[in-house]
């Protein structure tokens, strides 16, 4: 009896202990789970909200892509290019030409038929033809070609006026800024692709000679020439040149500024040539290195190396170790955001220059000059001769050795010759200018020596064959 009250309790403590424990830990357990539940809700509300403004904000570039698409052409190109003569065809006497058509792409400037392009897109082309984006095809002229900037301008004579770009200011495009290229990639006309800026006045050769803009848009082989427009479909840059191990696109594309360009085909047309304006300093961009090693405090800008005699640079009263900090108030902190922007600029042309001098600020206007100096090649600068530069070695004509070829100066510094030597003639015709030289060396074959005649600083004549 007394095994079976006792049985009786321990179940009902049993039963006591389990009901309360239900009640305090399973029904507070349920409390939690229904508090959470409830701020999910509030969590994942306000992330909707945030994508929702994330996409109102986000830039709409069917205006741009509308704008620019009827203003972008196909251009093929047909050159015939010599391949090396094998055996075979020496035996059955086949030609070793052969013809190659290339493709890129162009932009339309002007209602009657002027369109932009790269020059590596129309180089040595034997016949050029433009297909529209309305698929009409005709036959194209070049009217000229700057290898330096890659610019050319052609021109198609079409049965109605063409819709064509309007150019916006390359300088005032912001990294960060959203972008559409607009070409006709691996012959996929019609091709628009988006991307932002990301970076400004760069330089790909090393030496100074290029101000590109790049982007992030997808660009590859046949974007060449096409056009870079901004969010309101203005022609900021020129499609010219990618990045890549493959030869496609991996991240990086580059386009010639639009002011560069309009600059270049404005030359084009009006003179037949490009006519640069020259500011007349050498240097380079500031580093820590650097002015450490010139002795400054600044790590941005262009220091002033040296002064090119005759120059703006020299009439404004530049001088040696001068820092340039701005430009026509943009700011300076490469070498190539100062040629990038004289790139746009010509002769007679006025610039503002903000330098700092001995730790002072200064604004100094210069007039720009045109190029007088020319590269020959193994001896280095040379410039028009004044009559005074001729009278004091007693030349009756030549140009003056302003600076010797890094390279090959200690070569000519043994054999005498210093700046200031007079060169009287090249490959035995007599030189008064350097249009002279130019035109000697134009006309020069590959396989010909070069054959300077000079007078040297003592006055001695001399003569030096170059193979």
């Amino acid at each position: 009896m007394k095994k079976i009250l006792t049985l009786v309790v321990v179940s009902v403590l049993g039963g006591i202990i389990t009901l309360g424990a239900y009640k305090v830990f399973l029904e507070e357990n349920k409390s939690m789970v229904l508090t959470t539940s409830e701020i999910q809700p509030a969590f994942v509300t306000t992330n909707n909200t945030s994508n929702l403004n994330s996409a109102y904000n986000a830039p709409d570039l069917t205006l741009a892509a509308e704008k620019s698409l009827n203003t972008v052409v196909n251009v093929k190109n047909l050159a015939v290019s010599s391949n090396q003569m094998t055996l075979e065809d020496l035996f059955y006497g086949r030609s070793t030409q052969r013809a190659q058509i290339g493709t890129g792409s162009g932009v339309i400037i002007t209602s009657d038929g002027y369109i932009v392009t790269n020059n590596h897109v129309i180089d040595n082309s034997q016949e050029l033809s433009v297909t529209l984006n309305n698929n009409k095809t005709y036959t194209a002229k070049i009217i000229g070609s700057d290898p330096k900037t890659d610019i050319a301008l052609i021109k198609i004579e079409a049965d109605d006026a063409l819709p064509y770009a309007t150019f916006g200011d390359s300088d005032q495009v912001k990294i960060g800024e959203w972008v559409l290229a607009v070409g006709n990639p691996f012959n996929l006309t019609s091709t628009v692709t988006a991307g932002i800026i990301s970076a400004k006045s760069r330089d790909l050769s090393g030496s100074n000679s290029q101000s590109f803009i790049q982007t992030d848009a997808a660009v590859n082989p046949g974007n060449s020439g096409g056009a870079l427009v901004n969010t309101n479909g203005d022609l900021i840059g020129i499609n010219t040149a990618i990045s890549s191990q493959t030869g496609s696109y991996i991240g990086y594309s580059f386009a010639v500024p639009s002011n560069i360009a309009r600059k270049v085909i404005e030359d084009i047309m009006e003179y037949g040539n490009v006519q640069n304006g020259i500011l007349g300093i050498t240097g380079g961009a500031l580093n820590s290195g650097i002015a450490e090693k010139i002795g400054v405090n600044d790590t941005q800008g262009v220091y002033v190396d040296s002064v090119v005699e005759d120059s703006g640079a020299e009439k404004a009263g530049l001088k040696k170790g001068d820092i340039i900090k701005e430009i026509d108030n943009i700011k300076v902190s490469k070498f190539s955001d100062l040629t990038g922007h004289l790139s746009a600029k010509r002769p007679n042309d006025v610039v503002s220059l903000i330098i700092s001098r001995d730790g002072q600020l200064k604004t100094i206007p210069v007039t720009l000059f045109k190029n007088n100096t020319i590269t020959l090649p193994l001896v280095g600068q040379v410039k028009n001769a004044k009559s005074d530069d001729l009278k004091k070695l007693k030349a009756s004509n030549g140009i003056k050795i302003v600076q010797l070829d890094a390279k090959y100066a200690d070569y000519w510094k043994n054999n005498g010759v210093e700046e200031g030597s007079i060169i009287t003639s090249i490959n035995d015709v007599k030189i008064k200018t350097i249009d002279d030289a130019q035109n000697i060396l134009k006309n020069r074959s590959s396989y010909e020596s070069l054959r300077i005649e000079l007078i040297n600083t003592n006055g001695e004549k001399e003569r030096y064959n170059f193979r």
